[in-house]
């Protein structure tokens, strides 16, 4: 194995890591902020996949500029969300807090599947097709502008929670509800808001990933998974951990595929998981 090898697995690693924690971060908001794990977290992903291909198909815009479009649609489609039936669970046993999120998974992919076939889609011609060399390494445009694009969205994530008087709310509910609750603020609308938020990250890694990736009613099951071990790495409910974690999982799981084969990446990650459940299970940067 030469360096170059090497180094170009690594920065390949990097950039899907920086769309598997863009991705992540939505989820383990969800959870920091309410304790309810979304299992239907992909299927908004795969929304914001279908939203810019058909805005691509019928419009012949390109995702990357409609990427605000998609962004607003999810963000407003967490909203409705929680207001219609996650608002109605709040309160009720974990049980159905999980059987609710799972069942909405199902119900997005299976309304997908009917409306639009279980027929695999992709963006042709997108305006960044083709490679790059950068420091010597040969990148395909469409990753580099998404792990940009990844970066970009969790700085303005990081940036409004940490610098805004409603980033403040936010984490405030997160930390102690019913003291956010005595000091004035509105949980039902942070709540809300922390679904708008959720589904607008993840609609926002949809429109960057159709670029590159196949779109079909499944594909939220593919990144799914992954980003449940990147929450657990980082630490349900940390953002900052989730980014990091999303950028060790994806060179974890690139570089498992050049030592090992392809066909065993994914048991690399899953054993990285279940060591981090034995041995730290809050997490690199969640609280013991």
């Amino acid at each position: 194995m030469t360096i170059d090898i090497l180094l170009q697995t690594l920065a390949s690693g990097v950039l899907i890591g920086l769309i598997y924690a863009l991705v992540a971060i939505g989820l383990t908001m969800i959870f920091g902020v309410m304790d309810i794990v979304n299992f239907a977290h992909g299927e908004f992903l795969m929304l914001g996949m279908y939203a810019s291909f058909w805005m691509y198909a019928l419009f012949a815009l390109d995702p990357l500029f409609t990427l605000p479009l998609t962004v607003l649609a999810l963000f407003a489609f967490g909203v409705l969300l929680y207001k219609t039936i996650i608002r109605r669970i709040i309160d009720a046993p974990m049980l159905s807090q999980i059987f609710t999120t799972f069942g909405l998974m199902f119900l997005l992919r299976g309304l997908a599947q009917f409306f639009w076939k279980p027929d695999f889609r992709s963006v042709e011609n997108s305006v960044v097709t083709g490679t790059v060399k950068l420091f010597g390494l040969q990148l395909g445009r469409p990753q580099l502008v998404a792990g940009l694009g990844a970066v970009l969205v969790t700085a303005i994530i990081y940036f409004f929670l940490t610098r805004t008087k409603l980033g403040a709310a936010l984490e405030a509910t997160a930390a102690d509800k019913e003291a956010a609750r005595l000091m004035g603020i509105d949980s039902h609308k942070m709540f809300a808001l922390a679904w708008g938020i959720a589904a607008a990250c993840a609609g926002a890694a949809g429109a960057l990933l159709s670029t590159f990736f196949p779109i079909f009613p499944e594909v939220g099951a593919t990144f799914i998974l992954l980003a449940f071990v990147v929450v657990n790495l980082g630490g349900f409910g940390s953002v900052t951990g989730a980014f990091i974690a999303g950028i060790l999982i994806g060179v974890i799981e690139v570089m498992g595929g050049l030592l090992l084969g392809p066909q065993y990446k994914l048991a690399v990650v899953l054993a990285l998981f279940l060591a981090v459940l034995m041995f730290r299970p809050q997490g690199l940067m969640g609280k013991a």
